[in-house]
C-alpha cells in the first residue's frame, strides 16, 4: 500500500509538472511575434462597394506584425494608370491621369481578446488617401470560430466623413489536394451616414442638398486557392463579385450618383496575392 501511495504521488508530481509545462509553452507560443508580408495584384480596387480604379491594374504590399494581442499593418494601393471613376472624382487629383501613382497607405492598429471561440477585436484606422481627404476610423469586431466562421464588424468615421459601417462576412475553406484549400466566402455591408458630407442628390435642387445617405449597401462574393510555394509562403488566386443590394447603392438622378460618394456597380476582381508568414 506504502508503495501505490508513492507511485500515485509520482504520478501526480509528473502530472502537475507537465501541465505546468505545457501551460508555460503555450504561454511563450502566445508571446512570439508573428506576422506576415504580402503582395497583391488585381485588376481593379475596390472599396466597401466603390469602384476606386478604372483600366488599369493595381499592386497592393502590405506588412503586418502581432505580440500578446496587439497587431499593426501597413496597406498600400499603387494604381498603374490613375483614372476617373464614379467615386474618383478629385480634380487635383485627376491631374495625374495616366500615371502611375501610390495614392493611398493605410495604418491599421488593434487588439484582439479571444475568450473560448469568440474573438472581440477593436481598433484604429487611418487612411492616407491621395484621391480624397485622408480620414480616421475606429472599429470593433466580433468572430465566432465555428462553420462558415461568421464574422460582425462595425467602422465608423471620426474625422471627415461622419458615418457608420457595419459589415457581416462568412468564410470557409476546404482541403482540395494535400495542402491545397478552396477558399470562399461571402459578405454584406451596410452603411449610416451622419454628417452633411453624405447629403444626397435632389433633383429639385440639382445639388446634394438631400436626405442624408443610408441603407444595404454592398454585397460581395469570392473564391480563391490557397497554394503553399515554399515554407510559410503561399499563393492566392482570387475573384471576387461585388455588386450593389439597394436601389440607393445603384441609384442615379439626372445623371448624377443619388450616393455622394457614387453609385455602386457590378464589379468583378480577379487578381493573385503572394504571402510570406513569420
Amino acid at each position: 500500500m506504502k508503495r501505490l501511495r508513492i507511485l500515485v504521488l509520482v504520478m501526480v508530481m509528473m502530472f502537475s509538472a507537465g501541465s505546468v509545462y505545457a501551460e508555460e509553452a503555450k504561454k511563450a507560443e502566445e508571446a512570439k511575434v508573428t506576422g506576415s508580408a504580402a503582395v497583391g495584384v488585381f485588376n481593379k480596387y475596390v472599396f466597401r462597394g466603390y469602384e476606386l480604379s478604372s483600366h488599369s491594374f493595381v499592386t497592393q504590399p502590405s506588412v503586418s506584425v502581432s505580440y500578446k494581442g496587439f497587431s499593426a499593418s501597413l496597406w498600400s494601393n499603387i494604381d498603374s494608370n490613375v483614372n476617373g471613376t464614379q467615386s474618383v472624382l478629385n480634380a487635383n487629383y485627376l491631374s495625374n491621369q495616366g500615371k502611375k501613382d501610390l495614392n493611398e497607405t493605410d495604418l491599421t492598429l488593434s487588439y484582439t481578446y479571444v475568450i473560448d471561440k469568440l474573438s472581440l477585436t477593436g481598433g484604429y484606422i487611418y487612411y492616407g488617401t491621395d484621391y480624397t481627404a485622408e480620414t480616421e476610423e475606429v472599429f470593433v469586431t466580433a468572430s465566432y470560430d465555428m462553420l462558415l466562421n461568421p464574422t460582425l464588424s462595425v467602422y465608423r468615421d471620426i474625422n471627415e466623413y461622419g458615418g457608420t459601417y457595419f459589415n457581416l462576412s462568412i468564410a470557409h475553406s476546404f482541403p482540395v489536394y494535400k495542402e491545397i484549400t478552396l477558399d470562399l466566402g461571402a459578405s454584406a455591408g451596410y452603411f449610416a451616414g451622419s454628417d452633411d458630407y453624405w447629403k444626397t442628390y435632389d433633383s429639385a435642387t440639382g445639388a446634394y442638398t438631400g436626405k442624408k445617405y443610408s441603407g444595404l449597401h454592398d454585397g460581395m462574393v469570392k473564391a480563391g486557392l490557397t497554394i503553399p510555394v515554399a515554407k510559410n509562403m503561399s499563393l492566392q488566386p482570387l475573384i471576387q463579385y461585388w455588386f450593389p443590394l439597394s436601389s440607393n447603392a445603384k441609384k442615379s438622378v439626372s445623371g448624377n450618383s443619388y450616393n455622394p460618394n457614387g453609385k455602386l456597380d457590378e464589379t468583378l476582381v480577379t487578381g493573385v496575392n503572394l504571402t510570406l508568414s513569420f
